[in-house]
């Protein structure tokens, strides 16, 4: 059978919990810029084999089943009794027509797709039983080391640090856990696998040795320690993967055309995406699935969760939670938009307002102080500082409907399920109980309706002036 890379099945050994993490939850779903670090080493794997990973995990990281059971097969480790075990139980629900097994440790978020390229087509130019990763390291720690003939050619085995003399602990060449096996060799030596005399556990590196046994080449892929290919352990560890790569994830953006300030202490997830010309000021916090379009600039101290923002928008100093916001918005300070906002072109959402499941159309000005939930704002509504949609009746949400130019005077309350139409006014302090139909004023407490003495057009009408394209539209031909 020709060998493709479809040929090859990855196995990602995820069955340890990670005592070390004092966690309760498995160690290969603690997040690193906004993702299980399990989901980086699946991306790749994929990227290499082009086919679904194989997940081998334990009844004690069940939860990395139910996270990954859309993107990778699985296959369940019944006692945690060391690699050699794991493989073997990945090896059952492996399909015959698999050439080359990958291995793999959910542990090692940052390994590249073109190292484990490499290093598959290097088992390939020797036809090898087994080729690794060695790793010469600055500090080996409690990592395997690599024992090679006298001549510092072939590897000879791999001699896990618990059951290493003390001449071997004094080698810094390590191994990094990453394997590519012949497959029909390894179904047939898997189960020659002794356990450690020291822990009981079945080591998968004891494979060397076998190899070595059977006059089979085993080959090394030789790299420096750049920090790509060490396990994650603990929280120190998890922090230091972390930095690196949200370095990495700054450095793109800013090649990119993005401007960061401070790049240090600015926190950007994988999965945001970003425009150019876009600034973030030191503190900023973006996560998720956000999109920020060109020109927008994110003042200090911000978070954007999971939210869409246009074009040159100023977000200073606020929280901004599964929203959306169209283009040319100015939030802040110290705003907060709660999940299922939207805000429209122009908008503006003063210092200490906040906006929840609502939607404020093109030109709203919305003062300080203030709160809108469940609500619906027409275009260039002005809403004055203080005021309040009162939602909740201690029972049900209710929603609150206001139209085109309303001015709503600062304090208002607005007593939901109500509407505003139109044009409509409320005064200073006013409890609006019940509809007010458009062009009428509210005023008292509870509210009166009356006719306005003066018409007053908004100051928040100025705010939404027609771009030249629109002009153009408008002007008749």
């Amino acid at each position: 059978m020709s060998q493709t890379s479809e040929s090859v099945l990855p196995v990602i050994l995820a069955a340890g919990l990670g005592t070390r993490m004092k966690s309760r939850k498995p160690k290969v779903l603690h997040e690193l810029c906004g993702r299980p670090m399990l989901a980086y080493v699946l991306d790749a794997a994929r990227g290499v084999s082009g086919r679904r990973p194989l997940v081998v995990y334990s009844p004690a990281t069940a939860a990395v089943a139910e996270a990954f059971a859309e993107g990778a097969d699985l296959a369940i480790q019944a006692e945690t009794l060391g690699t050699a075990d794991a493989v073997r139980a990945a090896l059952a629900v492996t399909p015959e027509e698999v050439c080359e097994i990958l291995v793999l440790s959910g542990d090692v978020p940052l390994v590249g797709s073109d190292l484990l390229a490499e290093l598959i087509d290097m088992r390939r130019a020797r036809n090898a039983a087994v080729a690794l990763v060695a790793v010469h390291a600055i500090e080996p720690g409690g990592l395997g080391r690599v024992v090679r003939t006298e001549d510092g050619g072939q590897v000879l085995r791999i001699v896990e640090s618990k059951d290493a003399t003390p001449d071997e602990l004094e080698i810094e060449e390590i191994n990094a856990g990453v394997y590519v096996f012949d497959a029909a060799w390894l179904r047939s030596r898997i189960g020659d696998v002794k356990p450690s005399p020291v822990t009981g556990e079945f080591y998968l590196p004891e494979l060397v040795a076998l190899a070595r046994a059977d006059r089979r080449p085993v080959v090394s892929l030789e790299v420096d320690d750049d920090g790509t290919l060490v396990g994650i352990n603990d929280r120190a560890q998890l922090a230091a993967a972390e930095l690196e790569l949200r370095m990495a994830i700054n450095e793109r953006h800013m090649l990119a055309g993005v401007t960061m300030i401070d790049p240090i202490r600015t926190y950007v997830d994988v999965t945001v995406e970003l425009g150019q010309d876009v600034v973030l000021e030191p503190g900023v916090v973006l996560r998720g699935s956000t999109r920020i379009g060109e020109g927008t600039r994110i003042g200090a101290g911000s978070q954007i969760i999971d939210t869409v923002i246009g074009r040159d928008c100023t977000i200073l100093a606020s929280v901004l939670e599964s929203s959306k916001v169209e283009d040319e918005v100015q939030i802040g300070p110290f705003s907060h938009l709660r999940a299922r906002s939207s805000i429209g072109r122009k908008v503006r959402v003063g210092n200490f307002a906040e906006v929840k499941a609502s939607r404020l159309d093109a030109g709203v000005q919305q003062h300080h102080f203030s709160y809108i939930g469940d609500a619906e704002l027409g275009e260039r509504t002005n809403v004055g500082a203080g005021t309040i949609t009162c939602n909740y009746d201690g029972v049900r949400k209710h929603k609150t409907k206001i139209g085109k130019h309303v001015f709503l005077g600062s304090d208002t309350m607005l007593i939901a399920p109500i509407e505003l139409g139109d044009e409509a006014r409320t005064g200073a302090g006013s409890v609006v109980t019940r509809d007010v139909p458009a062009g009428m004023l509210a005023l008292g407490v509870p509210a009166r309706l009356r006719k306005p003495r003066v018409e007053v057009t908004p100051a928040a009408s100025e705010s939404v002036k027609p771009s030249a394209a629109e002009a153009a539209e408008r002007t008749p031909r």
